[in-house]
């Protein structure tokens, strides 16, 4: 089974960042291959809307049999809520929450962020 990634969406533009290409680009390549399954949402969709053309080229780009999209209901409403409400992930946004929320649901392998670069390059 194909190992499902969750990827923040400062990802996305991190393929065009000099000091994140070296874990994204390779990254990129992977899931064009079909080795990974991108977890996508309308919350990724939302906040990609207004980010340079070529961002979402690249989203665009990615093949729909290698991506499963994420419902935002009640749940993950839920507990996004909830992480909000109790600090879980310290000082963030409610959007990063959600994120985190819809991965945990779903049950991703990974959930990647260009915070920590190096998660991507230990993905096998």
């Amino acid at each position: 089974m194909k190992q499902r990634l969750h990827l923040d969406t400062s990802v996305f533009g991190g393929y065009f960042d000099d000091e994140f290409a070296e874990f994204t680009i390779p990254l990129f390549e992977r899931l064009d291959k079909g080795e990974f399954i991108l977890l996508f949402s309308t919350v990724t969709q939302d906040e990609l809307a207004n980010a340079p053309q070529k961002v979402r080229d690249l989203v665009t780009g990615i093949k729909a049999e290698f991506t499963e999209f994420l419902k935002v209901e009640g749940k993950s409403v839920d507990l996004a809520t909830n992480y909000v409400a109790e600090k879980v992930v310290g000082p963030t946004s409610y959007a990063d929450c959600l994120h985190i929320a819809l991965a945990t649901i779903a049950e991703a392998d990974y959930l990647i962020s260009d915070r920590r670069p190096a998660g991507i390059s230990n993905i096998s």
